[in-house]
């Protein structure tokens, strides 16, 4: 599969501010010294090409066999596109797909594409067997010449707005074409964003180049066992994070959040819909139990890229923290456990992935309201509660690291 760097684009306007690296100190004086640390928080996900993927098979029996139809549900966002796979069954080696990265799925100004989209499929040889003999051969795949694909296959897609989910019913119409053919079973993915550019912009094969092991036998056999397992290895939820915020705080209270509260409307709504700060850092330095707010970073963290900075506080003293998943509508990463501002080493443990209730969710890295695509969430009005398992969401541990040193 192919690999891309990973850019991180902008989750929203407010979160290229230039943030102030220094705390709001409440108090003109001290008595007992302050003492200095360092938190970091580092992004480690391991990106993977794809962010949703499966496969399809016939009703009653594994092909798809004409005047049948299967459906396809996943989601996506306007700089995402669905690509498939299946065998033209009556063939040595030929199979349908879309032109890459795969079936566009919005229009140049960002609306959903429904209806019928059979103009996006083409039928495309192998190049692994000759077409008469079925003797062994080695060319590139391309396109089977005379045959309109889209007479054989109709294509229709049918979307969700509130979900940012498309349904793709696929329909055998070879019927008496002169091209009568049933479908073996099929792949689908839909490659990772990384807010500029798609992690894998050729899935599944690349034209005028030599085939694959997983593609070869979806083409010979209708087998997808190769590819399905080449996709499970290759599909994963990714995420930048946003800038995050530290406060120093007196007191058994979280000032940043309260599990099973209303959001408070002082700022963590902007920080879990756009990875913007501001409102939060300032609604913090007004709180007379509040000894200093931090911002580590001033730009989106991408897999691989870490953000810190440095923090005073005295004994006694306890610290918090918060920063966007950036790839969702309205979740955040926060401690769960109240923390010792003293306290050195590992905080990963104690942190949890909270869904801010404010956005109506879409699948992470997939979600037309997302930030990530230039969105805004739907609003829903929710208490704060920990995200579940809706999504196949990635480990704390597997995402975030939090540190003090």
């Amino acid at each position: 599969m192919k690999k891309n760097i990973f850019k991180i684009a902008t989750l929203a306007a407010g979160i290229i501010t230039t943030f102030a690296l220094t705390s709001c100190d409440n108090n003109d004086t001290m008595e007992i010294p302050s003492s200095e640390k360092t938190i970091t928080f580092e992004n480690v996900v391991a990106p993977k090409d794809f962010v949703e993927s499966g496969s399809f098979k016939g009703t009653t029996a594994p092909i798809i066999t004409p005047g049948q139809s299967v459906s396809i549900k996943f989601s996506a966002g306007k700089a995402q596109s669905l690509m498939f796979a299946t065998m033209y069954g009556a063939s040595k080696d030929w199979f349908f797909a879309s032109q890459q990265p795969g079936i566009k799925l919005f229009d140049n100004n960002g609306n959903a594409i429904t209806g019928d989209v059979s103009s996006q499929v083409l039928l495309w040889d192998n190049g692994t067997k000759d077409n008469v003999s079925g003797q062994p051969e080695s060319k590139p795949i391309a396109q089977v010449p005379g045959v309109t694909a889209s007479q054989l296959m109709k294509l229709n897609l049918a979307y969700n707005d509130v979900s940012s989910e498309f349904t793709l019913t696929i329909t055998n119409t070879s019927a008496g074409t002169g091209h009568e053919t049933p479908f073996s079973p099929g792949v689908w993915a839909v490659s990772n964003y990384n807010g500029s550019q798609l992690l894998n912009s050729a899935p599944f094969f690349t034209p005028n180049a030599l085939s694959n092991p997983e593609i070869t036998d979806i083409a010979q056999m209708g087998d997808i066992t190769k590819m399905v397992t080449s996709l499970n290895a290759n599909t994963k939820v990714m995420t930048g994070l946003s800038p995050a915020l530290v406060v120093v705080y007196n007191g058994d209270k979280n000032p940043i959040y309260e599990l099973g509260q209303l959001d408070a409307g002082k700022g963590l709504k902007e920080i879990a819909q756009m990875g913007d700060v501001n409102k939060l850092q300032n609604s913090l330095k007004a709180l007379p139990n509040v000894k200093g707010v931090y911002i580590a970073g001033n730009a989106p963290v991408a897999p691989g890229a870490k953000v810190m900075t440095k923090f005073q506080s005295n004994p006694g003293d306890k610290i918090a923290y918060v920063t966007m998943f950036g790839f969702s509508n309205d979740w955040f990463y926060a401690n769960e456990q109240s923390i010792d501002a003293n306290t050195k080493g590992d905080l990963t443990s104690k942190t949890t992935l909270f869904d801010s209730g404010t956005g109506i969710d879409q699948y992470p890295g997939a979600g037309n309201h997302q930030a990530l695509f230039g969105g805004t969430p739907q609003a829903e009005s929710k208490v704060i509660a920990k995200v579940g398992n809706v999504f196949p969401i990635p480990a704390v541990q597997n995402v975030l690291k939090v540190t003090i040193n």
